[in-house]
């Protein structure tokens, strides 16, 4: 058995278009503004990824680049600002930040509404409840390959491997959203293999590059693999050991070309919602989004 592949690509286009049409149909231009401090390479290419796949949605997207000496109170009065910024729909704060930087500090102190990539402990809150509101950009592109594969989640046993709350758990809460039935393992959990074999939808977000060997994976189970990690010699591989996967699995995604366009085109889908709500303009008395 060959699984097959879950084109994140292909997908991801497809949003991105829908999202342009969408914003075409506003009267008015949401705006995006991501705040990068510091000279970060791989922050700031992908900065330049997320500005170019903005502005060609019809999104006005800016960066504001502050250097990497820059203090948390100045990177407080910035976001401060954006928040009482009119044409600013939704606020981005790159990280990592500068260690003399209170991340936690900086991501509360942007404006729930505006929180585009869902890390705002209201918006956090929110989707654990059940509630979501704007939720973080790969989770929610995690659930849209999931609905793309035409992958059943009401009943099914869901493994998430890897707690983190960028990734992890929000995944954990979307899926028990849908009804099925989630696990959350990680590096402590007790025979891991075992637990990842009982899964029909395994999603792997721990950051080691082909932690997940075939062996690990049900025959037909899903696999989202979430991992990006470049080896010494430039390559990029994911979490999971893809040529023994891709034998074992139903349906699995790539690396790249799996998640990681996802993630940008779902933070295009948020700051198109997050501009209906603040100001409408969708036909639907401000309901409508990409979805």
């Amino acid at each position: 058995m060959s699984a097959h592949i879950i084109d994140g690509k292909a997908i991801a286009a497809t949003l991105r278009a829908k999202v342009a049409e969408q914003t075409t149909a506003l009267p008015y231009r949401p705006g995006l503004a991501v705040v990068l401090v510091g000279d970060n390479p791989a922050s700031a290419t992908y900065v330049r990824s997320k500005d170019r796949a903005a502005n060609a949605c019809g999104i006005a997207a800016r960066t504001i680049h502050l250097p990497a000496d820059t203090t948390e109170a100045r990177l407080l009065a910035e976001i401060h600002g954006l928040n009482a910024d009119p044409a600013v729909d939704g606020i981005l704060v790159q990280l990592p930040l500068p260690s003399q930087i209170d991340a936690q500090a900086v991501l509360e102190a942007v404006d729930p509404a505006k929180d585009v990539d869902g890390f705002h402990p209201l918006n956090v809150g929110l989707l654990a409840a059940g509630r979501p509101s704007l939720v973080p950009c790969t989770p929610l592109g995690i659930m849209r390959l999931l609905e793309a594969a035409g992958t059943a989640l009401t009943g099914a046993r869901a493994v998430v491997l890897g707690r983190s709350a960028i990734v992890g758990r929000p995944t954990a809460a979307l899926l028990l959203a849908a009804n099925a039935t989630v696990t959350v393992a990680h590096s402590r959990t007790t025979d891991l293999p075992a637990e990842c074999r009982r899964a029909s939808i395994l999603v792997a977000a721990v950051g080691r590059p082909r932690m997940v060997r075939g062996d690990s994976i049900a025959p037909g189970a899903i696999v989202i693999d979430v991992g990006i990690n470049r080896l010494a010699d430039g390559s990029l591989v994911g979490d999971v050991a893809y040529d023994e996967a891709v034998e074992r699995a139903g349906a699995i995604t790539p690396v790249p070309g799996g998640v990681g366009p996802m993630t940008i085109a779902c933070l295009l889908e948020n700051t198109l919602r997050a501009a209906i709500r603040r100001r409408g303009g969708a036909s639907d008395g401000g309901k409508r989004c990409a979805t």
